[in-house]
């Protein structure tokens, strides 16, 4: 790699990072605080909420990741286009490929960023969040919640607990569960306790009694039953493990036993292909700041600063991704189209690159309203005088 280029690297990765910490920052206080109240309630300590806050990181990571290279190299480049340096790489004769190597390298490497953290360490932190979550329920539920009291565990769901016995065990369980629109859970039973490892409360003659919307009831008794811990902040419905939790080895060959795959078979093969395309944003989106950044301009030519069209340009393309791996878990027909944004967008920007073509949106779009404007003001003018000119005639 040449001097320029290792230049041209060194300041787009250092723009790059001092986007991309900031925005994690931000996120990790918005998730630290949905993740406060669970935390405080179940006497945890101030470890284990950084702990639990920083684990929903990688969640986030592979959606800012591209957003921030984007923002960064978008920068860097407008930047040196402001200070000329552009304008000398080409008068000197260098090739747009001075500029695009050291862009690219950075994109692929934060590609395989994105794969890495999508792929092996997202399902990792998920699970590791999910046992958290379990082992502060079930602290809460030994210690924290008190005799004879109800206590608001999340919205809709409540929990008292009759009596405390040795060794752990509960006597008198009572769980209101009406976090489903669509029925009301309620569940009685003698004694339970948490089992071994803190994942679940395992209650002990018992009864479920599930009311519909229209008022009939279905009880059923039960001698043993297992209620999630992880799934007492969980929105009903998303009980047990999902697909985004699982890891690449096993969408791909999924157990057809798994109640989520029984449920909803194409969350699986949604989550596989988004897996497979998401990694790919931030080669697309480097080429798109390349395209709308990437050549010299004069200073007096009017157009809005490149870092918000390139930006703009990666939120509807991100968009339309977003809508068609969602879309995907109902259709299968969406999943060609979760692979052709990227590929489509990537080749219509590499097909500018190679022509010297850039990218623009105007200003603002007053100025061509202002242009049209002018124009009917004119023509009005011009109507004006000879109109008056005509009628003063005999």
């Amino acid at each position: 790699m040449k001097l320029i280029e290792r230049y041209i690297l060194r300041r787009a990765s250092l723009m790059f990072i001092a986007t991309l910490l900031p925005l994690l920052g931000i996120v990790w206080v918005t998730q630290a605080l949905t993740s406060i109240n669970l935390v405080t309630d179940s006497g945890q300590s101030i470890f284990a909420f950084l702990k639990l806050a920083t684990l929903i990181l990688p969640s986030v990571i592979p959606i800012i990741l591209p957003f921030a290279l984007v923002i960064g190299v978008s920068q860097t480049l407008t930047v040196m286009n402001a200070d000329s340096e552009l304008t000398v790489l080409n008068s000197a004769g260098s090739s747009r490929s001075t500029i695009i190597r050291p862009i690219m390298v950075l994109a692929v490497a934060m590609s395989l960023v994105s794969f890495a953290v999508d792929n092996f360490v997202e399902p990792y932190s998920r699970m590791a969040v999910r046992k958290m979550i379990a082992t502060a329920n079930a602290d809460m539920l030994s210690s924290v919640v008190q005799e004879n009291t109800f206590r608001k565990v999340a919205d809709g769901l409540y929990v008292q607990v009759a009596e405390r016995r040795g060794g752990g065990v509960l006597h008198g369980i009572f769980v209101a569960d009406n976090r489903d629109p669509r029925f009301e859970m309620v569940y009685y039973a003698r004694e339970g306790a948490v089992d071994e490892k803190s994942s679940a409360l395992v209650m002990k003659d018992g009864e479920v009694h599930r009311k519909l919307p229209d008022g009939n009831v279905s009880i059923i008794k039960f001698e043993s039953y297992a209620f999630d811990l992880a799934d007492l902040t969980q929105s009903s419905g998303s009980a047990n493990i999902r697909a985004k939790d699982r890891d690449l080895p096993y969408l791909f060959n999924p157990d057809p036993n798994d109640p989520q795959l029984k449920s909803n078979p194409g969350s699986f093969t949604a989550e596989l292909h988004r897996r497979f395309t998401e990694w790919l944003f931030p080669i697309v989106f480097g080429l798109i700041a390349l395209v709308v950044s990437g050549d010299a301009r004069s200073h007096r030519e009017a157009r809005m600063h490149p870092m918000v069209t390139a930006l703009l340009t990666a939120l509807f393309v991100r968009w339309a991704s977003f809508y068609a791996s969602n879309s995907a878990e109902k259709s299968v027909y969406f999943i060609p189209i979760m692979y052709l944004i990227p590929i489509l967008t990537a080749a219509l920007a590499v097909r500018y690159l190679t022509r010297n073509k850039s990218l623009d949106i105007p200003a603002t779009l007053g100025d061509r309203l202002r242009e049209q404007r002018e124009r009917l003001l004119a023509r009005f003018r011009k109507a004006g005088p000879a109109s008056a000119g005509g009628s003063g005639k005999p």
